[in-house]
C-alpha cells in the first residue's frame, strides 16, 4: 500500500471526504444480513462482502462507524490476526499476505445502537424517526450501519435482508425477492443488481401502506402513513407525466425494478434520494401541490447521479445541476415557466451572491449550496442555446447511456459535448465552471 510523504498516513482518495475510501480492493458485492429492533434502536448483524484485492495485503480497513461494535471477523473463512476499530475505521490485519488480483470473502458480524455520523453537512446516515428509521447516506453516511468501502466511485451489488417487528414495512433498494413472517417479526429480502455507490443504499422502515401508482412503463410506486394518502395522491399526480417526459429526453430508465417514493410520517428538512428511491417528510405532502420542483428534481437524480455517478465529489454539479435543470425541463413542458425564465430569474439571484464559488471544485464546505445547483443547471441551459435542442437532449441520452451504472468526471461529460458541436466549447466552460466570476447570461463562445 502506497503510503504518502507524512509518515504512517495513507493518501486520501477525495479531499471532500478525507477520512473515507479504502486501499487495496475493491468490493463487487455486499450481502447484509440484519435485524432491527425499532423500540430499542438495536441493529445486529452480518456483512459478507465480497471483494478483489488491487495489490498484495497484509492490512486493510473498511469505513464503519464506531456505534457500531465488531464481534467476529474472517477473512477467505480464517480469523484475522486481529481487528480493531478507531475513528469509524474496522482495521483488519491478516496472518498471511493475500496477493495481488485474489477473490477475498470478508464476513463481518457486528451490532450496536445507530446513529448518524457528524459530517461538515450535519448529521448523515441512519436516523431514527418517530415510529421507524431512515437512512440518508450522501454524501459519507453509509457507514453509520454497514461496514463499506464507503465511496462514491466504490459500486458494488447489495442483497439486503432485513428483519423487523411485523406491524413495520421495511423497504431496502432493489427488488424484493421474498417476505417472511415469523414469531412476530418479518424478514424482508432485497435484491439490488445494480452497481450502486454505497451513500445510495438506504432503509426505510415505518407504520406504511404500499400503494401502485399509475403504470407508464416503469413500474412505480409509494410508501406511506394512511393519513398522508389523500395529500399524496393530489401532491404526486404528476410523477408518472414526469417519468415519461424525462425517460423521452434522458434516456430509459436506469433501473429495472422502477421507481418508490417513501412519504415519511415525521417531517424532513430536504427531501432525498436513493437507488430507485426518493424519500419525502411529511411536510412535503400537504395536498397543496408546493412540493413540485423537489418530485421532478428527486426523480432526475435516478440518471443523474445515481445512474451516473460523480467519481469525486468535486464533480458534484453532475448530480446537482442537472437535476435542477430537470425542474425547470419539466416546468416548460407542463406550463409553468420556461427553462429560459428560470435561468434569467436565477442568473439574477447568482449576480446578487457571492462571486467566490468554482463550479467544476466548490470545496466541501459548498458542495451543496444553492448555487451549485443553480449556476450548474444555467451552465446547461447556456450549452443548450449554443448548441441547439436536438444536440442538446441527444448528448444527454448519450451522457446516460455511457456512462449507465459507472461514474463519470466533469472532463467526460466535455469532452462528449464536443462531438455534437464543430464550436470549441472551451470558452463556454472555461467562463462557467472554472471561473468563479459570473458570465453573462448572453455568453457566447
Amino acid at each position: 500500500m502506497t503510503r504518502s510523504k507524512k509518515k504512517g498516513t495513507l493518501p486520501v482518495i477525495d479531499p471532500y471526504i478525507p477520512a473515507n475510501g479504502n486501499f487495496g480492493y475493491r468490493v463487487s458485492r455486499y450481502e447484509l444480513d440484519l435485524e432491527y429492533k425499532v423500540a430499542i434502536n438495536r441493529l445486529a448483524g452480518t456483512a459478507t462482502i465480497t471483494a478483489v484485492t488491487l495489490a498484495a495485503l497484509r492490512s486493510f480497513t473498511l469505513d464503519m462507524s464506531h456505534a457500531l461494535s465488531v464481534t467476529k471477523v474472517t477473512v477467505n473463512g480464517r480469523r484475522p490476526a486481529q481487528f480493531r476499530s478507531s475513528q469509524n475505521k474496522l482495521h483488519i490485519g491478516l496472518a498471511d499476505a493475500v496477493p495481488a488480483g485474489a477473490a477475498m470473502s470478508i464476513v463481518v458480524r457486528y451490532g450496536g445502537s445507530p446513529r448518524p455520523i457528524r459530517s461538515h453537512w450535519g448529521e448523515v446516515g441512519f436516523e431514527e424517526l418517530t415510529e421507524g428509521v431512515l437512512v440518508a447516506g450522501q454524501p459519507n453516511g453509509a457507514a453509520s450501519w454497514f461496514p463499506c468501502d464507503d465511496h462514491p466511485s466504490a459500486k458494488a451489488s447489495f442483497s439486503i435482508r432485513i428483519s423487523t417487528e411485523s406491524p413495520y414495512y421495511a423497504l431496502a433498494n432493489g427488488e424484493l425477492v421474498s417476505k417472511r413472517a415469523r414469531a412476530g417479526m418479518t424478514t424482508w429480502t432485497y435484491e439490488q443488481a445494480e452497481p450502486t455507490s454505497t451513500y445510495l443504499m438506504t432503509l426505510q422502515i415505518g407504520l406504511y401502506g404500499r400503494h401502485r401508482m399509475a403504470k407508464n412503463g416503469v413500474p412505480m410506486h409509494a410508501l406511506l402513513p394512511d393519513r398522508l394518502r389523500r395529500n399524496f395522491d393530489q401532491d404526486f399526480a404528476d410523477q408518472p407525466k414526469m417519468m415519461k417526459l424525462f425517460v423521452k429526453l434522458f434516456g430509459p430508465y436506469p433501473l429495472a425494478t422502477g421507481y418508490t417514493v417513501v412519504i415519511t410520517d415525521d417531517d424532513l428538512e430536504i427531501p432525498l434520494e436513493a437507488q430507485g428511491i426518493s424519500i419525502f417528510g411529511a411536510n412535503h405532502c400537504e395536498g397543496r401541490g408546493s412540493s413540485e420542483r423537489l418530485i421532478a428534481h428527486e426523480l432526475a437524480h435516478q440518471w443523474f447521479g445515481n445512474s451516473v455517478t460523480a467519481q469525486r465529489w468535486r464533480h458534484i454539479w453532475l448530480h446537482e445541476g442537472f437535476a435542477c435543470y430537470a425542474e425547470w425541463l419539466w416546468s416548460e413542458h407542463s406550463g409553468g415557466r420556461t427553462a429560459d425564465e428560470w435561468a434569467h430569474h436565477y442568473y439574477q439571484r447568482l449576480a446578487d451572491s457571492p462571486q467566490d464559488l468554482l463550479l467544476a471544485d466548490p470545496g466541501p464546505r459548498d458542495m451543496f449550496d444553492d448555487r451549485v445547483y443553480k449556476r450548474g443547471a444555467i451552465t446547461l441551459h447556456v450549452l443548450r442555446r449554443h448548441i441547439g435542442d436536438d444536440n442538446f437532449f441527444a448528448l444527454l441520452r448519450d451522457w446516460t447511456e455511457r456512462h449507465r451504472h459507472s461514474t463519470a468526471v466533469t472532463d467526460d461529460f466535455t469532452g462528449l459535448a464536443s462531438n455534437y458541436t464543430n464550436d470549441s466549447l472551451r470558452p463556454l466552460w472555461a467562463a462557467w465552471l472554472y471561473s468563479t466570476e459570473l458570465p453573462s447570461l448572453d455568453f457566447s463562445p
